[in-house]
């Protein structure tokens, strides 16, 4: 039986159709695509540059530098999320005139982004910087927004977003769960 407080946002199908669009969107939007570098942002956000990263080589014929970048110690609101362990930053190569791509799976109050840009300043400075967002949930703290979105569902703060990618999940799509209220 379904779970009734996790509904499909994206099917498979759909989250396909939509990478598709997406690596299409930045190709067009790239100077050169031998110059884009992906940096995934942990946890999802990783996974996500990775196969977005398969879907561009796929489109370019050319393998598109991918790595991670990890905003931990660029948070001002660990108090309120909680502390994590810190992800490995990995960087493929210099991200000195580059066109870096940060991509996230759902991007919410903008303080992960902002603390994800802060933190790619002490590797260098990239020619231009875009964020890649499959969700974007609305509820912005801070005036970021994607250059790229996979799609926009407006939600509750008691809501949450949740990608599934067959590489690390089992199960492909974007599902919005609802938390569920103690009796």
């Amino acid at each position: 039986m379904a779970d009734p407080e996790r509904i499909e946002i994206l099917s498979e199908r759909e989250l396909g159709l939509t990478l598709s669009r997406l690596a299409s969107q930045v190709l067009e939007s790239a100077e050169d695509s031998r110059r884009l570098m992906l940096l995934g942002i942990p946890t999802r956000g990783v996974q996500l540059s990775r196969v977005l990263a398969r879907e561009l080589e796929r489109l370019t014929g050319h393998a598109i530098s991918q790595g991670a970048i990890d905003p931990t110690f660029h948070r001002d609101d660990l108090e309120r999320i909680g502390t994590r362990l810190p992800q490995l930053t990995t960087l493929p190569t210099s991200i000195e005139d580059r066109q870096v791509i940060l991509v996230d799976d759902v991007i919410f109050t903008g303080r992960t982004v902002r603390a994800a840009l802060e933190a790619m300043q002490s590797w260098g400075r990239p020619q231009r910087v875009m964020l890649l967002a499959m969700v974007d949930r609305g509820h912005r703290e801070l005036p970021i927004q994607p250059d790229f979105c996979g799609r926009v569902v407006p939600t509750r703060r008691s809501e949450t977003i949740e990608l599934r990618l067959k590489d690390v999940d089992g199960e492909e799509g974007v599902f919005l769960s609802r938390l569920s209220r103690q009796a």
